[in-house]
């Protein structure tokens, strides 16, 4: 399994790297996580839109999901006789960002595949779990099992015991930390610290970490700096074309 960062930013892009996303590969099969603002053109440097297999998104809010939107464009306005995309999403979170476009324009693009978090289900050669993780609106973490090892995804998240259960054992964990050690007043409860990841990846076994979504300046090196407190493995900070292999 390859999985290539497209950007680790939350809430909004910057000019140097796109909000947090990621191209998951393995035997030639392409998924895409949470396609936020930005990632559509680090993306396409790496393949055509028409190379992508699957899309899973954790939740709405656009720096998850808004270039999900021209990606389908991409597709669809290129080879309207193409194959439709899956789309593996919480219900009726995409429902306003694919109603952007004119009637009709992208729905020959994509095949919906609504679910409930707690739901488990494949994609592709993966075998997905997911647990409703807690956030201002449904958010789903994950577990992407394959033939080489686990992918876990948290999506953004507030404190939760059900992450020690995403993250147990994985050979990697990509952990939403928004801020390094504290969390304002304001995302109490529905974002995370580093410092947080840090605890429940020690007590969860992850044999390796990548932080994302942190909120713009922040420096990294403090971020990494609070996860290492609790967390003795290997970690780094998302950025574009990091790639990360698991089982190879």
């Amino acid at each position: 399994m390859r999985i290539t960062v497209l950007g680790g930013l939350g809430a909004w892009p910057t000019a140097e790297q796109a909000c947090s996303g990621f191209l998951v590969e393995h035997d030639g099969f392409r998924m895409l996580i949470d396609p936020g603002y930005a990632t559509l053109q680090p993306l396409l440097a790496r393949i055509p839109a028409a190379r992508v297999d699957a899309v899973y998104v954790s939740h709405g809010h656009p720096d998850h999901c808004a270039d999900l939107q021209p990606l389908l464009r991409a597709r669809v306005l290129a080879d309207r006789s193409g194959p439709p995309l899956p789309v593996h999403a919480p219900a009726g979170s995409l429902d306003r960002l694919l109603a952007v476009d004119e009637p009709g324009l992208v729905e020959p693009a994509y095949a919906a595949r609504p679910f409930a978090p707690g739901d488990s289900f494949p994609i592709g050669p993966f075998a997905v779990t997911t647990w409703s993780l807690p956030h201002w609106v449904p958010n789903a973490g994950a577990r992407f099992t394959g033939p080489g090892g686990v992918l876990a995804h948290t999506g953004d998240t507030g404190p939760s015991p059900d992450l020690v259960d995403l993250a147990r054992d994985a050979d990697l964990l990509i952990a939403e930390a928004t801020y390094p050690v504290a969390v304002p007043d304001r995302h109490a409860g529905n974002l995370s610290s580093a410092a947080e990841v840090g605890r429940y990846a020690s007590a969860a076994g992850a044999r390796r970490v990548l932080l994302t979504h942190l909120w713009p300046g922040t420096d990294p090196a403090l971020a990494l700096a609070a996860t290492r407190q609790a967390y003795a493995g290997p970690v780094e900070v998302a950025r574009p074309g990091l790639v990360c292999g698991i089982g190879v």
